[in-house]
């Protein structure tokens, strides 16, 4: 079978890899144009691009999907199918180029969560599971036929980094076993149920300030559903910090082979009286309140600072008396 793959990040290239190590030729290799990216903002190329370079796959880099020149150079290929996972919209003058068409790879159990952020919002929700769907490209996004899914649980302190890497490769399974029921005809897509849809929009900065007058379950979730990235964050003295790491209060005694004497001893009452957003610290230990209960909050980063554990970021900073995140 002959494919054309589109994706951009990361999350791509294990689909990529397997589809190659299957045997499937893939002709080319369609991702975002190269931009300056990372702190420096040097120019560099998609994990994509590096990865099918390396193969010696030739590389489509379009800034217009539009462009009916796009539309020629696929036709070119010859494809049988698309293959998209992590890429842009298309445009149905695209995506019906194939014979037998062209599906995407999401990162969630569709109809839930569609949109461009599902793993973060799985996990600031608080569901037990997550998984990947495959299906049919339709105009309206994230609403094709699905083809075939896959589940997996949400342990309760897995943070969004983490659940990415494990529907990584689990969708790269997926993507693998969906080319094969095509190729072979064993393709069954059924509609999805629209009354079961839910969203999962981008995430922007302003979307990702703590509001510590919620529950700590619900804090607790939100700062591992953000974490490594875009990172939940708060202030300190008009300074922003960055949260990549808590857990509720009420659960610490069961965390960590050996829960130290100090933290056992003076945690009930050092989580007595807090507020939401204020700090206190027991030992090496630093604890926030919210709405209902505690989190104590295990890594952190001051702004201009290093990412520190909460302990250590005890030892370097004097916690004045009242201290609050805000």
């Amino acid at each position: 079978m002959t494919i054309v793959f589109m994706g951009t990040p990361e999350f791509a290239v294990p689909s990529l890899r397997i589809l190659l190590d299957r045997g499937h030729h893939v002709a080319a290799v369609v991702t975002a144009p190269d931009k300056p990216r990372g702190r420096g903002q040097h120019v560099s190329c998609t994990p994509v691009k590096d990865f099918a370079t390396a193969l010696s796959i030739p590389v489509l880099q379009p800034e217009n999907l539009r462009d009916p020149s796009f539309a020629d150079a696929l036709a070119a290929f010859h494809a049988d199918l698309f293959v998209i996972v992590a890429f842009r919209i298309l445009p149905k003058e695209i995506f019906t180029i194939p014979a037998l068409g062209a599906f995407n790879l999401h990162a969630s159990l569709l109809p839930k969560y569609r949109g461009a952020a599902p793993v973060n919002w799985a996990i600031i929700n608080g569901d037990r599971e997550s998984g990947v769907t495959t299906f049919f490209l339709q105009e309206k996004v994230d609403t094709g036929s699905i083809l075939l899914q896959r589940s997996v649980p949400i342990t309760d302190t897995m943070n969004a980094g983490e659940l990415h890497d494990v529907l990584m490769e689990l969708g790269a399974a997926a993507v693998a076993e969906t080319v094969a029921m095509i190729d072979e005809r064993r393709a069954v897509p059924y509609a999805q149920d629209d009354a079961l849809a839910s969203p999962a929009p981008k995430i922007f900065k302003d979307d990702c300030r703590i509001v510590w007058d919620r529950p700590a379950h619900a804090v607790h979730n939100f700062i591992r559903g953000l974490s490594p990235h875009p990172a939940a964050w708060t202030t300190l003295n008009g300074k922003t910090v960055k949260l990549y790491a808590a857990r509720e209060a009420d659960i610490m005694h069961g965390a960590g082979p050996e829960p130290s004497a100090v933290a056992s001893s003076v945690t009930p009452p050092v989580r007595e009286g807090l507020t939401p957003g204020m700090l206190r610290a027991a030992g090496d230990t630093l604890f926030c309140g919210t709405a209902r209960g505690a989190i104590e909050i295990l890594e952190l980063q001051l702004e201009g600072k290093k990412r520190l554990g909460g302990a250590e970021f005890l030892r370097g900073y004097r916690l004045a008396e009242p201290a609050a995140f805000v």
